[in-house]
């Protein structure tokens, strides 16, 4: 098994048909085994029926509650058999065709290659909401301040493991919402993974579970709890 797509979904109803279908299209041209994962992040809509009735050669690993992104992620990951592994966004907002643009850094060497929308080479054709965008760049600001990456998009939701990588990371994540990436990072660095970054195409999605409030001082909070664990050896 070559590649694995993870694909974390809570209440996607409306959107994880296409997604599905577009990366079923990109798949088949493919001539190197594969496969894809759905982790229903306990939805409460029809996310579920839909992959499993409309796609049933899609693994479907359901779960409840809803536990946060990067709890699906994580089961996602754990749960896959390629030897490199992508977790994609349910919006599909980086296109599945940007897969290709990692072989060359795996092919080179790198354990982990993560998209970013804040390289020169990168195309961001629809913006996210200002607030979004102030958002991230003041959480990667932050995150630099306090030596956790030196990354200036952590939250891309476009990142490939190989196997190996994944082996090493996802056992020591503790954090299950929005602020994994960054601890994904921070624990990949402290393992002596190469990471490599690569510009995307970006399509922002404009629906949101984005809270800027509750979710900006969670985010906040999550940096400084990934400095004290990292203190108290949890990374080791």
């Amino acid at each position: 098994m070559r590649l694995s797509i993870v694909i974390p979904a809570y209440n996607e109803a409306g959107r994880i048909g296409g997604t599905l279908e577009s990366i079923e299209a990109y798949l088949t041209r493919r001539t190197y085994k594969s496969e894809v994962i759905v982790v229903d992040d306990g939805s409460t809509d029809e996310t579920a029926t839909i992959v499993r009735e409309r796609f049933p050669e899609v693994r479907l690993i359901s779960y409840r509650p809803n536990r946060g992104k990067g709890h699906a992620v994580r089961t996602g990951m754990t749960h896959a058999h390629g030897d490199y592994r992508v977790f994609y966004d349910a919006d599909a907002s980086t296109p599945i065709e940007e897969v290709e643009k990692l072989w060359p850094h795996f092919d080179a060497g790198a354990d982990i290659v993560i998209g970013s929308r804040a390289l020169p080479e990168s195309n961001v054709q629809v913006h996210q909401a200002w607030y979004r965008e102030n958002m991230g760049r003041i959480f990667n600001v932050l995150i630099r301040m306090l030596g956790l990456t030196h990354y200036p998009d952590t939250q891309c939701g476009f990142k490939g493991f190989t196997a190996r990588a994944c082996a090493v990371v996802f056992p020591r994540q503790t954090i299950e919402r929005f602020s994994f990436d960054a601890e994904l990072l921070y624990i990949a660095a402290k393992h002596g993974l190469r990471i490599e970054q690569t510009g995307v195409c970006w399509i922002n999605c404009p629906y949101t579970r984005l809270n800027p409030i509750a979710d900006s001082t969670r985010m906040f909070l999550d940096v400084l709890t990934i400095r004290w664990k990292d203190l108290c050896g949890r990374y080791r």
